[in-house]
């Protein structure tokens, strides 16, 4: 894979290296997040079984029709994705911030997450 900025190859190291000490299970699974331009997604994964048990992004229905800044979207998925945990029986889960650093629209979806009933 080849990388072609500076800061894009940090943060793969930085994903790299967290990577290699949080893993999901089924009882606990992982939950990422992915940070593009325009939209924020998250997922809970079991690592074990290489499935993805439950996904929420920004560019859902409910939350693309709505005219509010890019943090406040992502409180909205950290809701979302918590209802959906919540449905699938899922309370306890460890938080993997895929190299991003925990500020700004990665940190309102954990913070709101955490608000809709996920512990981590």
């Amino acid at each position: 894979m080849a990388i072609s900025n500076k800061k894009s190859l940090r943060r793969v190291s930085i994903k790299k290296r967290i990577r290699g000490i949080v893993s999901g299970t089924a009882e606990r699974p992982r939950l990422t997040v992915f940070r593009s331009n325009k939209q924020i997604y998250a997922q809970l994964i079991d690592d074990k079984a290489g499935k993805t048990i439950v996904a929420a992004s920004s560019a859902e229905k409910g939350i693309e029709e709505k005219k509010v800044t890019k943090v406040e979207q992502a409180k909205l998925v950290g809701v979302l994705v918590a209802e959906k945990a919540k449905a699938a029986g899922i309370e306890t889960v460890v938080f993997d911030r895929n190299g991003y650093l925990y500020h700004g629209r990665v940190k309102s979806l954990a913070e709101a997450a955490r608000e809709g009933g996920l512990k981590f």
